[in-house]
């Protein structure tokens, strides 16, 4: 009785251990995608480096307010192996702000 309880404990740590891992990928794609904003880099290419740097599915939205840049990341986060899909997904976001290099 105690090794199915085993395994659901370690399923579950797995679990959260992809979700932390998701959330440092999302800092990263939004702050890349700020970075590139910063340095003149066209949106599109600035956006697909972040997208390409986030988990699978990362959607990034860029705003400019004066000369500040705000970068957002957001993905969606299932399960690991589809065991947990009767669950919802978790979504991970992270926002980076900079400010445009250049300019006074």
């Amino acid at each position: 009785m105690v090794l199915p309880l085993l395994v659901a404990v370690t399923i579950g740590l797995v679990w959260l251990l992809s979700l932390g891992a998701a959330q440092v990928r999302a800092v990263d794609a939004a702050r890349e995608t700020a970075r590139a904003l910063a340095r003149g880099d066209a949106q599109a290419e600035a956006v697909a480096r972040g997208e390409a740097a986030g988990p699978s599915g990362t959607h990034i939205a860029v705003s400019r307010d004066g000369d500040q840049l705000q970068a957002t990341a957001t993905a969606s986060v299932h399960g690991p192996g589809g065991l947990f899909r009767f669950l919802p997904s978790v979504r991970v976001r992270a926002t980076a702000v900079t400010a445009a290099e250049g300019l006074s």
